[in-house]
């Protein structure tokens, strides 16, 4: 579909032709839209992805992509997750408080991110209870098969249900980098607490996406 012209656009919006220039190079940057010299720019088909957090808790089967980002990219993409960093680190803010921890309590950090077709998808950080990870492979740098709750299941600590809490930051340097961030655009947080047996925190993770590229899709049943 061919945008519409740079006059249409500021009879529209009431806007200046700079704002209009700079509103369709914020277009093309982030990859909506599409423009050759001595051609009409055009829209690309809607590249936000449906995330369904539900599905965290799945386990992979043995060489298969995590379900929740394998439904993101509807299965006809190239998915793939490159650990960054494992390594104990001192917790504070809303992770410590997350995983019952006292400001300066320590915690074993694992660093992820995550691609769909060559294109950065989500920053993850997933903090668990030394007790829990020291001497397994949660500590260890390497990727775990069928996913942490798979591995904390065989530990003992099976997943039992998780609560999210999700808003909108303005990214740090870091996640702007990372996620190829077009301009100063907001990223997704979402803070997930895993809980297992007795409501005891067995993971918090914190999951950092672009903002404009996904929305999150949440099914509820009505209590009885």
């Amino acid at each position: 579909m061919k945008l519409p012209s740079t006059t249409q656009l500021k009879d529209r919006f009431d806007a200046s032709n700079a704002t209009i220039q700079k509103a369709v190079h914020l277009l093309k940057d982030e990859g909506l839209a599409v423009g050759r010299a001595g051609a009409a720019v055009t829209v690309r088909e809607n590249r936000q992805r449906t995330v369904r957090p539900a599905a965290s808790l799945t386990p992979a089967a043995n060489g298969e992509a995590y379900p929740w980002l394998a439904n993101a990219s509807n299965r006809r993409s190239s998915v793939r997750s490159t650990l960054l960093s494992v390594e104990e680190v001192p917790v504070s803010g809303d992770v410590a408080e997350a995983l019952g921890l006292p400001g300066g309590g320590t915690a074993v950090r694992r660093r992820q991110l995550f691609t769909i077709d060559g294109e950065p998808a989500e920053l993850v950080a997933s903090y668990y209870p030394l007790d829990i990870a020291r001497g397994t492979a949660l500590a260890e740098p390497r990727r775990i098969r069928g996913g942490t709750p798979t591995l904390l299941t065989g530990l003992g600590f099976p997943p039992r249900h998780s609560v999210d809490r999700v808003s909108a930051r303005v990214a740090t340097q870091e996640q702007y980098t990372a996620l190829r961030l077009p301009g100063e655009l907001p990223v997704l947080r979402t803070l997930r607490t895993i809980y297992g047996e007795s409501d005891r925190p067995v993971e918090v993770t914190v999951m950092i996406k672009a903002g404009h590229l996904y929305e999150l899709r949440y099914e509820f049943t009505p209590e009885a």
